[in-house]
């Protein structure tokens, strides 16, 4: 496994703005390679000007809730990925897991999954963590099931521009968090 450091990202430990620009560079990269071939180029770049754009993850990190992961080179060279999360009602939603091509079998997304198991006992009692996963990824399905999510249910949402995401629900289900004596 690669020696790479997770970061929690918000406006007190970092340049927002900077940060958010460079997390929507590499969602460029890693969706125009991943996704084109599932959905086309064409939802992918909607998809990249209205969820993964700088403006939006800035906009998500400083005014709606979302928490935000990057892993990086110890000496702050190369972001390898990043993923995104927010609360919900009763579960962690896990709204965005994305790893660089050539990092992917590294580790990267069970050592993210470990800062959201921490975060669903420590800070939000949560048990359980939620995604949703395109049908037809059938790479990232086979990851999630490895990492121990089950499919629970299925969804299509229009994202508008007569854009659909077709998804399946899956589902992390956490042990309970012992009380403290």
């Amino acid at each position: 496994m690669e020696n790479f450091i997770i970061n929690k990202i918000s406006p007190q430990t970092c340049d927002l703005v900077q940060k958010s620009a460079s997390i929507a560079d590499l969602a460029a990269e890693i969706w125009r390679e991943h996704y084109t071939p599932i959905i086309g180029a064409a939802q992918v770049e909607y998809m990249l000007a209205n969820f993964q754009s700088s403006g939006r993850i800035y906009s998500d990190i400083a005014d709606n809730g979302y928490l935000y992961f990057t892993a990086e080179y110890p000496d702050g060279g190369e972001m390898a990925a990043y993923c995104a999360c927010q609360p919900n009602d009763g579960y962690l939603l896990l709204s965005k897991l994305y790893v660089r091509r050539r990092f992917r079998g590294n580790g990267i997304a069970r050592r993210f999954l470990g800062e959201l198991k921490t975060l669903c006992g420590s800070e939000y009692s949560f048990g359980k963590i939620r995604l949703t996963v395109n049908k037809y990824n059938s790479g990232s399905i086979a990851a999630y099931h490895k990492l121990g999510f089950t499919t629970v249910d299925s969804v299509v949402t229009d994202i508008g521009g007569g854009y659909v995401m077709d998804d399946y629900i899956m589902e992390l289900s956490l042990p309970p968090v012992a009380a403290l004596i």
